[in-house]
């Protein structure tokens, strides 16, 4: 293996993104998680299709635990949280067209909640945003919102009904307030869709 730098300009860039990400964790509820990106070399004197270096994504979830790759320190809910923060960066630069969120509302609620709802919907703006979520505050923000229900049966299959004004009141009411729906939980859930369409 040879002696190898890091070329600095991919230093400052892998920082740059670094610094970025960081920024957007704590208001998606990952107060004390701290992210980064690091270049190695790579295992082989030959030229690789990808460079001299290959790129990690990691992550301390906590100040007592180490830095690990992303995809094993995170849980799935984190992984989802960190991807966002990733893409809200980088929207600028090039969006993804498609992207698919599933559990980015794992352990999370409130605040936090609707923070994540609208920065989501901030970045359907350039591209689009599939979320799949059991908050309200996360799915009033949607622009479109399809109920999916497992039907019962022998096969798994499942029922997609897209959902208009007022069916996505009902939906944002059961979400809320579960089995028993009354007239002040249909009142949060209009109060929750009217914010997120100011």
């Amino acid at each position: 293996m040879t002696d190898h730098t890091p070329d600095p300009a991919m230093l400052a860039k892998a920082e740059t993104l670094t610094e970025a990400v960081n920024t957007q964790l704590p208001s998606l509820g990952l107060e004390a998680g701290v992210f980064r990106v690091t270049l190695r070399e790579e295992s082989t004197d030959a030229r690789s299709p990808h460079g001299l270096e290959n790129v990690y994504f990691e992550l301390q979830p906590a100040p007592d635990l180490a830095f690990a790759p992303l995809e094993r320190a995170a849980s799935g809910g984190e992984l989802s949280r960190v991807s966002l923060a990733i893409q809200l960066t980088v929207a600028k630069a090039g969006p993804t067209p498609s992207c698919i969120y599933d559990e980015v509302d794992v352990g999370i609620g409130g605040r936090v909640a609707e923070i994540v709802g609208q920065k989501l919907r901030s970045l359907a703006q350039t591209q689009q945003i599939l979320c799949i979520t059991h908050l309200p505050q996360v799915a009033a923000q949607g622009q479109h919102h399809l109920r999916v229900t497992r039907l019962s049966g022998d096969e798994t299959q499942v029922e997609l009904e897209p959902l208009d004004s007022p069916g996505r009141i009902e939906e944002l009411a059961r979400m809320l307030g579960g089995v028993e729906i009354t007239a002040k939980t249909r009142a949060h859930a209009e109060e929750l869709l009217s914010r997120a369409l100011i």
